[in-house]
């Protein structure tokens, strides 16, 4: 065994037995607790049940505005990343790809902000060097109990977090594009590289498992959803790998809860490029052969000029509505909702998660309304 699968495995141990401590300590914790827990599930039967489908930095931000709002919130989350820690641990281990699921997990926590931090932390140097702790406790989870669902929700009552966090499916699967120029690449992190270096665009995507299944979860969660969130996060690799498991559409479609998607405030590059609202709604009605959208929610507001200039650089452009956009979206029976969705923190955009929230939950209610009468 090499020098690097040692560090691993020792670092893998060493999370193992925090875990099982860590198990022990909320265990106790709980029953203490066991009255208040009580009252809390009396509040949650009030509050929206909130499924959100994506994957990346975009969709754990917004979980963290919407943890505020309700406590009913199923995450799913796409299992098709193959970068970075995530894919590392993947290759070596032989496990779902940690990365998407950790922040979607530490978003919805509620645990002390020095232990946030400490699964957030990135080792700099060494055979881990990039991989992260918290990637690394998960695996240690997952070698624990030797199954990837039950550590997940061990892991979940560990953080206690509020809600459930769920991989869209447990089969091995990977993202495959078909770019315009005729190229096929493998892999979620190759595709925007090549689309950039050819200088072309996403076709289509499929994925190499055709006869994957979501868990029953899943879709157990999306039929009792009384609001189903698509986004916000990158379109071809967060939120569409997960609409493309065999299932998972049928499901939203056969759903009567509203259907919102979360447009993205900025193009991105390698995924996205030039594309406005509207592009971004039909790549999701292309790949579902359905519109399955009764929502858009659309950032308004016009960045300043110095930070347009400044994601330009990057390649990256604004994703604005005009007035095609919004006749032909309402002809395919979707309504627009525009606003100022923007909340910069140290000059980088991102979507201010408890506006996009306060939206969501009063769509979801709003519609509750117009049922009864």
């Amino acid at each position: 065994m090499d020098e690097k699968m040692t560090s691993i495995f020792m670092v893998i141990g060493i999370a193992g037995w925090l875990a099982l401590l860590l198990s022990i300590y909320i265990y106790k914790k709980a029953k203490d607790e066991r009255l208040k827990s009580i009252t809390i599930e009396e509040h949650e039967n009030l509050e929206p049940k909130v499924v959100v489908i994506g994957g990346g930095t975009g969709q754990s931000v917004f979980l963290r505005g919407l943890k505020k709002r309700t406590r009913n919130i199923t995450a799913i989350v796409t299992v098709a990343d193959d970068g970075g820690g995530s894919g590392a641990l993947r290759e070596d281990l032989g496990m779902l790809p940690p990365g998407d699921i950790r922040n979607c997990l530490l978003a919805l926590a509620n645990i002390e902000p020095t232990m946030s931090e400490v699964m957030q932390y990135r080792f700099t140097e060494g055979a881990l060097k990039g991989q992260s702790f918290g990637n690394l406790f998960l695996a240690a989870m997952n070698g624990l109990y030797g199954n990837f669902e039950v550590a997940l929700y061990k892991m979940s009552q560990i953080f206690a977090i509020t809600g459930k966090v769920l991989p869209v499916t447990l089969n091995d699967i990977n993202l495959i594009a078909e770019l315009k120029n005729g190229k096929i690449v493998k892999g979620e992190s190759r595709i925007p590289k090549e689309v950039k270096n050819d200088k072309t665009s996403i076709e289509r995507l499929y994925l190499d498992e055709q006869d994957a299944v979501p868990l029953d979860e899943v879709i157990n969660s999306i039929e009792n959803a009384e609001i189903i969130i698509m986004g916000p996060g990158s379109l071809y690799t967060s939120i569409i790998p997960n609409l493309l498991v065999k299932g998972v559409v049928d499901a939203i479609e056969n759903s009567k809860a509203p259907k919102v998607y979360i447009c993205n405030i900025m193009t991105q590059p390698g995924e996205t490029d030039d594309h406005n609202v509207l592009d971004h709604v039909n790549a999701i009605v292309k790949h579902t052969n359905k519109n399955i959208i009764d929502y858009v929610i659309s950032n308004n507001e016009v960045l300043s000029k110095e930070m347009i200039d400044r994601y330009q650089k990057d390649g990256a452009k604004q994703v604005i509505l005009d007035d095609k956009q919004r006749k032909i979206l309402k002809a395919m029976g979707a309504t627009t909702i525009e606003e100022n969705l923007i909340e910069i923190k140290n000059n980088y955009i991102r979507h201010d998660a408890g506006h996009i929230s306060d939206i969501v939950i009063n769509l979801a209610l709003r519609h509750d309304n117009d049922k009864d009468k």
